[in-house]
């Protein structure tokens, strides 16, 4: 118990300081096949392209420890391209919907005509199409597009950032916000639960109490002596709380672990799973609305190749295979120690376009919600850590339990030699 508090003098505080899993991200990009098709109303043709993978190395800073048993930190996130993982490199082209321009027509569709026009007018002279072809980095990391300043100006505060736009541009060299989390040192049970996030004990994104809350862990390890019934932890990148539910029971490399996945019901609509009608307005079941933490452009996040969603979101596109195996996300995790073993977090980012009255640049293009890209954070102990954690929790009790009953088995004779010499002497 003492060694899975968050405390300079347990074994475990230095694998949570600085996580010595490799992790790794891999990114998987949707290219569109016929852009010139789907602006005359024709159903998307897609291809997976990748993954481009990185190296993510996270550690912890401002370690700020209070009185009330609890411990503040920013914990940041660095990633580094790997070549020879990747399938192909970060400056292939890759044909995607010009996402600013399609998430802004969007975004004003319901504003006066006359601004509506005023932003064609301005996408035509900056000679914005509804799609375009850029390379892996450009995407991910970000590029210079005077379509920003544009859309500040025509329709001040529709988009409240200024320089480069990238869909990964806030992921790297950056924390995910400041975390006070529980230390266990007064009650072993809670060590690790998320007490606030940024000083928030809830977020306000939803529209509902339930769906603000903050629950359960930072999504690193967990309380000890787990039951196989379900964890929990709050997700910057998602937004909110996840539940995931225990599946089965596994070992990793001999260590004995819960595996958790995601239940069907996790990113459900209102309609079908009623708790979740406070992250709506939704759609079909199987993707989660967030535009309302993403600058409220028409976002959506899902499993990838919309696995475990309505089937329509898959027919409305070609190109998506889903299957549990290859799109299905799990956590691995030691029960005694709450500490995963192994893990893929796994997550796909879409884009909802359509046609908007007073945009020439839309088209004719029908409704439909647009993956744009999946990527899966993975990573599994290994090594000295492993071989430590093995010893320490799996081969040492295993000897102590075989040499339990090796002295059971000696004791019996000896109690029965000393009850026949006690019979003797009398």
């Amino acid at each position: 118990l003492q060694n899975v508090r968050i405390d300079p003098s347990s074994i475990s505080f230095q694998m949570w300081k600085d996580i010595p899993v490799p992790f790794y991200l891999s990114v998987h990009f949707f290219e569109v096949l016929n852009p010139k098709q789907v602006l005359q109303g024709a159903k998307p043709a897609l291809s997976q392209r990748g993954p481009y993978v990185y190296r993510e190395y996270r550690y912890k800073t401002n370690i700020t420890f209070h009185d009330n048993g609890t411990v503040s930190y920013l914990e940041y996130r660095n990633l580094f391209f790997q070549p020879d993982l990747s399938n192909g490199t970060e400056d292939e082209y890759v044909v995607v919907p010009n996402i600013l321009m399609m998430g802004a027509a969007v975004m004003v569709e319901k504003l006066p005509n006359v601004l509506k026009l005023l932003l064609s007018g301005a996408l035509a002279g900056l000679k914005q199409e509804a799609f375009m072809n850029r390379t892996v980095r450009e995407i991910m990391w970000g590029y210079e597009d005077p379509l920003i300043d544009t859309i500040n100006m025509i329709v001040p505060g529709l988009i409240p950032f200024k320089g480069k736009f990238g869909l990964f541009v806030d992921f790297n060299n950056s924390n995910s916000g400041l975390f006070t989390v529980n230390t266990g040192m007064k009650n072993i049970s809670q060590v690790h639960t998320v007490e606030s996030w940024n000083g928030l004990k809830k977020v306000n994104y939803w529209r509902s109490s339930q769906c603000n809350m903050i629950n359960g862990t930072a999504g690193e390890m967990w309380p000890p002596f787990m039951s196989p019934t379900s964890l929990e932890f709050y997700s910057p990148d998602a937004c909110r709380s996840m539940t995931l539910v225990y599946e089965q029971s596994r070992k990793f490399k001999g260590v004995p672990t819960y595996r958790f996945v995601a239940p069907k019901s996790l990113f459900a609509n209102g309609t079908d799973y009623p708790p979740n009608e406070g992250f709506c307005p939704c759609m079909q079941s199987g993707i989660q609305n967030v535009s309302t933490c993403r600058l409220n452009a028409p976002m959506f996040i899902s499993h990838p190749h919309f696995y475990n969603a309505d089937p329509s979101l898959v027919n409305a596109v070609e190109g998506l295979h889903p299957s549990k195996e290859q799109h299905g996300l799990f956590l691995d995790v030691h029960p005694m120690t709450g500490i995963p073993m192994h893990c893929s977090i796994k997550l796909q980012l879409n884009l909802y376009i359509k046609h908007v009255s007073g945009i020439i640049q839309t088209g004719s293009i029908k409704p439909v919600v647009l993956p744009l890209l999946w990527f899966a954070e993975s990573g599994s102990i290994e090594g000295s850590v492993l071989k430590e954690f093995y010893n320490n929790l799996v081969l040492l009790p295993s000897v102590l339990d075989y040499l339990q009953y090796i002295l059971l088995g000696l004791s019996v004779p000896l109690i029965m030699s000393a009850a026949v010499l006690m019979a003797m002497s009398k």
